[in-house]
C-alpha cells in the first residue's frame, strides 16, 4: 500500500513553497521583466532621459557584425565546452566505475573541481597557460613555439574552452558514475557471454542506458557554456584579444555594466534567452525520441 502525506492546514503547503517562490521571483522573474522593459528603451548619454524606441534596439542589434560575430563565437564555443567536458567526465567515470584499487580516493580528487567557482579556476590555469608565469606557456616559448593568448585570438579561445570544460567535468563526472552503477550487471555479462568485446558492450549496452542521463547533461552543459562561463571568460581574457572570446553573456556585460547602453544590452539579454529556450525546446522535441528510459 501506497502511503500519501497529507497536510491537515490548507495553508502550510503554500508556506513550505513561499521561499523558493520568493527567490525566483526576486531573482529570475523580476530581472527578466526588467529586460524585457528596458529592451524596448534608449537612454541618452547621461542617463537623464529615457525614450521608448519599439524594436529599434533589436533591429540595431542583428544589424550589428560585432554582434553578429559572438553568436558565431558563442556557438564554437558552447559546442567545444559541451563536447569536452561530456567526452572527458564519461571516460573518468568509465574508468572509475571498474574495480581499482583506491577507486574511493580516485573518485574524490575526480569530484573537488566542480567545487571550485569558475573565476578560481581562471586563476588556477593562469599558471599554467600564461606566457610569462605559466608553466606550459613558458615550456612552448622556450622550445620555440609562439605562445601568448593575449595576443592571439585562437590561443585565447583554446584556453578558455580548456578551462571551462575542466570546470564542468566534475559535474558531468558524477551523473556519468552513479548512471554506470545503475546498470544491472547481469545485462553486463549477458553481452560477455554472448561474446560482445568490451567496446562493443559499451555502444550496444552501456552507452544506451545512459542516454537519459547523457540528454540531461547535454541540455545543462549548453546552459553553461551560454551562462555558466562568465567568470571564467572575464578572469582570463576580458573577452579579447580584439573581442576572439565575447561571447554572447559577454558581450552583454561589456555593452550594459561598462559601456551603459542598457537598452541594447536588456535586448542581448532577451535574445540570449530566448535563444537558449529555443535551443532547450528542440533538445527536447528531437534528441529526447532517441532516449531509452
Amino acid at each position: 500500500m501506497q502511503k500519501r502525506v497529507i497536510f491537515r492546514e490548507k495553508g502550510l503547503p503554500y508556506l513550505l513553497l513561499a521561499p523558493q517562490l520568493a527567490i525566483t521571483l526576486v531573482f529570475f522573474f523580476w530581472p527578466a521583466g526588467q529586460a524585457i522593459w528596458f529592451s524596448f528603451l534608449r537612454q541618452d548619454a547621461f542617463g537623464i532621459r529615457t525614450t521608448f524606441v519599439w524594436f529599434e534596439n533589436f533591429t540595431d542589434l542583428f544589424a550589428d557584425p560585432l554582434y553578429l560575430s559572438a553568436v558565431w563565437t558563442t556557438a564554437v564555443f558552447s559546442f567545444w565546452v559541451t563536447l569536452l567536458s561530456m567526452a572527458i567526465a564519461l571516460g573518468l567515470a568509465v574508468l572509475a566505475d571498474r574495480h581499482i584499487r583506491g577507486a574511493g580516493v580516485y573518485k574524490t580528487l575526480l569530484i573537488w573541481p566542480y567545487a571550485i567557482a569558475p573565476a578560481v579556476a581562471a586563476v588556477l590555469w593562469i599558471f599554467i597557460f600564461h606566457p610569462q608565469v605559466g608553466l606550459l606557456g613558458r615550456f612552448l616559448n622556450g622550445i620555440g613555439i609562439v605562445w601568448d593568448y593575449k595576443l592571439n585570438g585562437r590561443q585565447a579561445m583554446l584556453v578558455v574552452i580548456v578551462a571551462s570544460a575542466w570546470n564542468q567535468v566534475s559535474y558531468n563526472f558524477l551523473f556519468f558514475l552513479a548512471g554506470l552503477q545503475s546498470i544491472p550487471k547481469s545485462v553486463l555479462e549477458a553481452a560477455a557471454i554472448d561474446g560482445a568485446s568490451a567496446q562493443r558492450r559499451f555502444w550496444t549496452v552501456i552507452f544506451p542506458l545512459l542516454s537519459p542521463t547523457t540528454f540531461f547533461l547535454l541540455v545543462v552543459n549548453i546552459v553553461f557554456a551560454f551562462f555558466g562561463t562568465f567568470g571564467v571568460i572575464d578572469a582570463l581574457t576580458k573577452g579579447g584579444p580584439a573581442k576572439a572570446t565575447e561571447t554572447l553573456i559577454y558581450k552583454a556585460y561589456i555593452d550594459g555594466r561598462v559601456n551603459l547602453d542598457i537598452g541594447s544590452s536588456s535586448a542581448q539579454s532577451v535574445v540570449l534567452m530566448l535563444a537558449v529556450i529555443v535551443l532547450t525546446a528542440v533538445q527536447f522535441r528531437f534528441i529526447e525520441r532517441k532516449v531509452h528510459y
